[in-house]
């Protein structure tokens, strides 16, 4: 008997009178951007990885984005990261007129391998991602004291691993961001795309928020260039029953 990868029908079927409640009561009381379910959403992921703040935003690789944007990567700008992991890892990169560095990975666990980090540090070089994989955390710690001899950002890209740990801290905790994916075959899945941004850094936090609703604060005053990256309120009631 063929036993399928992933069965989105079969989920829905385990949880359709709660994912069919919450999905209606979004319908009833038509908050439909940025929703109370969103703020609660952020205050249980912002729980569930041990940090101050998490960012709803419209999918993993806008997540990735605006932590790179708030980060300060610009034109120019070098990011080390591994080519082993999906595309958007390296296009958010490149949508920003920064160049992604690849370092290799480690044999045993796939994840970037510390040992080669520095050697690829230039005078460019602004930011790291470690790309979490298959549930795997990568090794944190030297990425860190690199990251801290060199003044460097590091930004965990982290989609495959919520609520994964490493020496008993959460991924997504350990850098200065953390960057979700709630893409519906993820291990938390919306019925869309969904992303979320976790940090300890206010300043980190208020720019993401800002970012995320075209630079503006207050509404319709807008400081910066943004995006339009807000997370679904439908979206985040779906993750409230799955998570």
């Amino acid at each position: 008997m063929a036993v399928p990868l992933l069965d989105l029908s079969r989920q829905y079927a385990q949880l359709k009178p709660e994912l069919d409640a919450a999905v209606i009561n979004v319908l009833t009381h038509g908050k439909f951007i940025l929703g109370p379910e969103v703020k609660k959403l952020e205050e249980e992921i912002a729980t569930l990885c041990t940090v101050k703040h998490a960012i709803g935003v419209a999918s993993g690789t806008d997540a990735l984005l605006l932590a790179l944007r708030a980060a300060g990567v610009g034109p120019g700008d070098e990011v080390i990261t591994t080519d082993f992991s999906f595309f958007a890892t390296a296009g958010v990169i490149h949508r920003l007129g920064a160049k992604p560095v690849f370092v290799d990975i480690e044999p045993d666990t796939y994840n970037i391998d510390p040992n080669l980090i520095e050697a690829a540090i230039t005078a460019k070089t602004k930011v790291i991602i470690p790309v979490h994989l298959f549930g795997q955390v990568a090794d944190m710690d030297p990425i860190m004291e690199i990251a801290r001899e060199h003044g460097l950002k590091v930004i965990e890209d982290a989609a495959q691993t919520i609520g994964s740990e490493y020496k008993g801290r959460k991924a997504g905790s350990i850098g200065d961001f953390g960057c979700f994916s709630f893409f519906p075959s993820k291990n938390l899945g919306a019925g869309g795309d969904g992303g979320m941004i976790v940090t300890n850094d206010d300043a980190n936090h208020d720019l993401c928020r800002i970012l995320r609703v075209h630079g503006s604060k207050p509404k319709y005053y807008h400081k910066i260039v943004g995006y339009n990256s807000r997370l679904a309120t439908i979206q985040a009631a779906i993750l409230l029953v799955k998570l």
